[in-house]
């Protein structure tokens, strides 16, 4: 969309759930839980392990901005907040469904420019500082990203990019305006967040806001950059043997093991359409103190776990797994919207998929991922549409599929 046509207003309020404000979806509550950074300590991965297998349906669903999400609780059921908030998992009551930040999962353990490693908690702390963020929607999305362009690459509205290990740039929906130092990208981030309610009205996104780059830029007096696109690292360069490019998208990090930069191993795994049912968290937090969920549905063991536990478990281990290639959004029976149980029909996939596809109940298409793949988007004949979307997000190639049918015993 050029940057000076405004688009239409939105008509309705942001229904973005969080935890204390749960969605109502047709299998029960539905608690979005923020993990700033993708962390999930131990102890946190059972708090959330007990709630999803007392309260909800028995497990955590990832999420593709790296958060996790509990279905068919009770909204009425105050244990199960509880249980989330003694965790520790809920650290602002006014701030909560904001905590949108993503950081380069790998930085600091193999690659990157710089070491962004608690970048995103000091910021998640100032933001929830800030009483004038509290109002934004609960869509805003932050980055930070240690230079290899992988969470740049999830259109976040704020994000700060590495240039060296200490010098960075502010991007606004994805456009440079400024050289920010790295110890000055926390304040820099939430100083153009508060910028921002002024400059919108209806407006949930940077995106949506006409000339918000320049008018950021100015809110905080930064001299305009007229960056070349390669005057920032390129996101095509491997920064390691861990970052993943598919199709000019960044998918960072691969599924498999990791060399460290410190000549360890680390290990990035991907559980079979996001799913987390609670026996996999407690395993999880059985192999390793600390996890980092990304925002392309796979789990980083820093310090490498145990491959054959995790893959007796379920989880895909190895790059070539087909599991790598699928996602879907809920389908019924968990959302009346949808057309078809579309993650029964995604599991076939996981078993022989040789494209990355995102099967969807409806014309919504929830949690598509970015980058090209292919859609399946169910009809109302039983049908699927399949639907080419291409790496800047423009669809083609309209064509009638049959569903995939559930392997026996999964459905």
């Amino acid at each position: 969309m050029p940057p000076s046509v405004a688009p239409p207003p939105r008509l309705r309020a942001d229904a973005c759930p969080g935890v204390l404000a749960p969605h109502d979806a047709a299998d029960g509550a539905l608690a979005r839980i923020r993990l700033p950074g993708g962390v999930l300590t131990a102890a946190a991965a059972r708090a959330v392990a007990d709630c999803a297998a007392r309260h909800g349906d028995g497990a955590a669903h990832l999420t593709s901005r790296g958060n996790l999400q509990l279905r068919g609780l009770r909204r009425d059921d105050p244990d199960a907040l509880s249980v989330l908030v003694t965790a520790g998992l809920v650290p602002s009551r006014t701030h909560e469904r904001i905590r949108n930040v993503l950081a380069s999962p790998l930085s600091g353990i193999a690659g990157g420019l710089a070491d962004v490693r608690g970048v995103a908690a000091r910021l998640d702390t100032a933001i929830c500082a800030c009483p004038a963020l509290a109002g934004l929607s609960g869509r805003f999305l932050f980055a930070i990203d240690d230079g290899r362009g992988d969470v740049a690459a999830e259109a976040p509205d704020l994000c700060w990019r590495a240039r060296t290990a200490t010098t960075g740039t502010l991007l606004v929906a994805g456009t440079p305006v400024g050289a920010v130092a790295l110890a000055d990208a926390v304040d820099v981030l939430v100083s153009a967040a508060e910028a921002f309610p002024a400059l919108s009205s209806s407006q949930w996104r940077a995106s949506e806001v006409p000339d918000a780059a320049a008018r950021v830029a100015a809110a905080l007096a930064l001299p305009a950059l007229a960056l070349p696109t390669r005057a920032l690292p390129d996101a095509h360069e491997r920064h390691s043997d861990a970052t993943e490019l598919r199709d000019c998208a960044v998918r960072s990090p691969g599924v498999g093991g990791v060399l460290r930069d410190d000549g360890g191993r680390a290990l990035v795994v991907a559980p079979v359409l996001g799913e987390l049912a609670a026996a996999d968290l407690r395993l999880l937090a059985r192999l390793s103190p600390q996890v980092l969920v990304t925002p392309w549905r796979t789990i980083v063991l820093p310090s490498g776990g145990d491959p054959e536990a995790l893959a007796a478990a379920g989880f895909a281990v190895d790059a070539d797994s087909p599991v790598t290639l699928v996602s879907a959004c809920a389908g019924s029976p968990g959302c009346a919207k949808s057309l078809a149980d579309v993650r029964s029909h995604a599991r076939a996939l996981t078993l022989s998929a040789g494209e990355r596809t995102h099967v969807v109940g409806c014309g919504r298409r929830c949690g598509a991922p970015h980058g090209a793949h292919a859609e399946l988007v169910a009809q109302v004949d039983g049908t699927y549409a399949t639907e080419v979307v291409s790496g800047d997000g423009r669809y083609g190639d309209h064509r009638p599929s049959q569903a995939p049918q559930a392997p026996e015993g999964t459905a």
